[in-house]
């Protein structure tokens, strides 16, 4: 009976925490879709069509990807760091560490702001797309880089609430962001009433809007609900904060993170920037496919934050029974997901598609690709739930060391499987169409190598 309350105890901590993630992320693709179907429903204006606004929305969200990615560290590293000192009891750590980790935010951003300009034309430089994408995605960057500030903001306070074991004020952040970002960007873009809106760029104001929108949020949380642990937090605290020991740690742990960051950029950039060396229907394809690939993704999250949260919180507990219990039971939600929907995909790929552009050419062009929909959840599921449960134990390295097997799987495979099966046939429809076959095969190959890699670490790594 007791190991019966145990394992339904800690089934119930797994869906509070996992349960209003899933809730918010259910919101996150369909911002993304929102964006895409906006682009693809807007009237053709200066020679652009469905397809180049499709692209440009792509290209544009690959150059903030390349920006802030490589800054996942303020959520992963500030989660796992929380966790433990919120399994030990020590609510003052708790704050420093948020204080220092949305500070850092703050600096980040207002580099990011001086160095726009030669950003944007190096990214441009290195994306191989049309002129018109070019030209519109360049508008669209140049008006989103403004949300910088709240941008990073948000990831600091999304690893702070994990790790403080709030997932209802992580899911609030969420729902007010996405929400925001849906409503801003169709106003904008397409109008309201005898109001025309502003085009294309009223996409980026949105996302600009939504994420003031959730910093403000995330501000007022912490004045009301945790006035009393940033109580603790002194003026003393403040002028050690970027000094000592702890912060040497927190370095130390954040380059590892920031190397993972960088190939996990150099892996989805990657994408976008072999998809942008083909026509613009097929770089609008790889953009859809990405979108659809992507929404299991979100329900996984949900049970991967949970797995973080509270393996951080048995850890700094030191309760190696309950670390492995959760472990275990993350990933039997996690694999249930993946099945969930394989038979989703198998049913439903057409009409999403639909949903997400009017161009039946695009439509059409994307219907060959559906196959690989089948494929990516169970390793997806694997991948994405073994990052959380790393994180949360602040296992660094071979979280590091995973991102860069899955660099070296993704890279090689794209161009193995190009020069056997496309050349013979480039120059052609056809060539265009395998070469986006092998970038899925790509994709699922950087899967494969994380999951391999920290299935092998496991019990080296998660331990108290």
């Amino acid at each position: 009976m007791y190991l019966c309350g145990v394992k339904n105890s800690l089934n119930r901590e797994i869906l509070r925490l996992a349960v209003p993630s899933i809730l918010a992320n259910i919101t996150v693709p369909l911002v993304g879709m929102v964006d895409t179907a906006v682009a693809g429903h807007l009237p053709e204006c200066g020679g652009a069509d469905a397809a180049t606004f499709i692209g440009a929305i792509s290209v544009g969200v690959m150059l903030f990807n390349l920006l802030y990615w490589n800054f996942g560290f303020l959520r992963t590293g500030t989660g796992g760091l929380t966790a433990q000192a919120y399994g030990r009891g020590d609510f003052a750590e708790c704050a420093r560490i948020g204080v220092r980790a949305f500070l850092l935010a703050l600096g980040i951003a207002a580099c990011l702001l001086v160095l726009q300009w030669p950003f944007e034309r190096l990214g441009m430089w290195a994306v191989n797309s049309s002129e018109g994408v070019e030209s519109l995605a360049a508008q669209y960057f140049f008006v989103r880089i403004w949300a910088a500030p709240a941008t990073l903001g948000l990831m600091a306070f999304s690893g702070w609430f994990v790790g403080m074991q709030d997932s209802m004020s992580s899911m609030w952040k969420d729902l007010i962001v996405n929400g925001v970002n849906i409503v801003a960007s169709i106003v904008l873009a397409l109008g309201c009433g005898s109001w025309r809106g502003l085009g294309f760029v009223g996409v980026a104001w949105g996302t600009v809007i939504a994420q003031y929108s959730g910093l403000l949020f995330c501000l007022a949380v912490c004045a009301v609900k945790y006035r009393k642990v940033f109580a603790t937090f002194s003026r003393h605290d403040l002028s050690d904060i970027f000094s000592g020991e702890k912060m040497h740690g927190f370095f130390r742990m954040n380059v590892n993170l920031f190397g993972r960051s960088v190939f996990f950029t150099a892996i989805y950039v990657g994408y976008t920037l072999i998809a942008a060396q083909y026509t613009d229907v097929m770089l609008a394809c790889s953009s859809v496919m990405m979108q659809l690939l992507m929404i299991f993704s979100y329900f996984t999250d949900g049970f991967a934050y949970a797995g973080e949260a509270l393996t951080g919180r048995f850890i700094g507990a030191r309760d190696e029974t309950l670390l492995r219990r959760t472990v275990r039971y993350i990933f039997i939600w996690s694999m249930s997901i993946a099945v969930l929907f394989v038979g989703l995909y198998m049913a439903g790929g057409v009409p999403v598609l639909r949903l997400l552009t009017s161009d039946a050419t695009v439509v059409e062009a994307c219907r060959q690709f559906l196959p690989w929909l089948i494929l990516m959840p169970p390793l997806g599921c694997a991948a994405f739930t073994w990052d959380g449960i790393f994180l949360g134990a602040t296992a660094s390295r071979s979280i590091c060391m995973a991102m860069v097997w899955a660099a070296v799987g993704f890279f090689a495979v794209w161009f193995c499987a190009k020069f056997v099966l496309v050349m013979p046939s480039a120059g052609t429809p056809r060539y265009d169409s395998l070469a986006i076959h092998c970038l899925m095969a790509a994709y699922f190959a950087h899967l494969l190598a994380r999951t391999i890699y920290l299935t092998l670490r496991y019990r080296k790594d998660i331990n108290v």
